[in-house]
């Protein structure tokens, strides 16, 4: 029999909903360093004994804050392990997520980076656990794809990496676009400007042409 959430249940996912949103600007402002939990919960409305009930310590929110980053990140990945479709259409899908990652999620986007670029001490177990088995996994699609004839030899490893860089800039160096711009943020037309040339860069890489 289906039973609806109880309203304790419901208020729980809504606390934490709350706390991780701040959780997520705080972090993506100041690091881990520079966020401290009663500034968090000061930020989500809640005493600082009441949101360490729902997360012990800043580590613990940091970590989820952290999972639910990589979760998004993952599934928006998930598309190139489609080795059975087109290669011109799975590559204009993935290049697409990425930025569609990088417009919905550029706060998430930072905390990762930043994670990342501070050497990745208090997550890099759990970016080696999940995502090196995903990259294989999409080096061996594009092996694949190599040894059907379907595009040219390529380095799928370090194209990768470059893909990543290139849409994850358009989260982590906003700010540095829009000034380059003249403008107060990027638009839905610079994200578009952004797939098509980035899309024409990774099909030209491949052996593809852009139609």
């Amino acid at each position: 029999m289906h039973t609806s959430a109880s309203p304790r249940l419901l208020n729980r996912d809504k606390v934490e909903k709350t706390i991780l949103l701040e959780a997520v600007r705080l972090f993506a402002e100041c690091g881990f360093e520079g966020t401290s939990i009663a500034t968090v919960a000061e930020r989500a409305g809640l005493s600082k004994q009441n949101l360490m009930y729902y997360f012990p310590t800043k580590q613990a929110l940091y970590q989820r804050v952290l999972d639910n980053v990589l979760d998004d990140w993952l599934a928006r990945m998930a598309s190139l392990a489609d080795g059975d479709k087109d290669p011109g259409g799975v590559l204009r899908a993935y290049v697409a997520a990425k930025l569609r990652f990088s417009r919905e999620q550029p706060l998430a986007s930072r905390v990762y980076a930043l994670e990342v670029i501070g050497g990745a001490k208090l997550y890099g177990e759990q970016i080696r656990r999940r995502v090196v088995p995903l990259l294989r996994a999409d080096i061996a699609v594009f092996e694949r794809w190599i040894g059907e004839g379907k595009i040219a030899p390529v380095n799928a490893t370090h194209l990768l990496f470059a893909v990543w860089a290139m849409t994850q800039s358009y989260a982590d160096f906003s700010a540095q676009m829009a000034l380059v711009l003249d403008r107060d943020a990027l638009q839905q037309q610079d994200f578009d400007d952004g797939a098509q040339l980035i899309t024409a860069m990774v099909l030209a890489a491949v052996g593809l042409n852009q139609p």
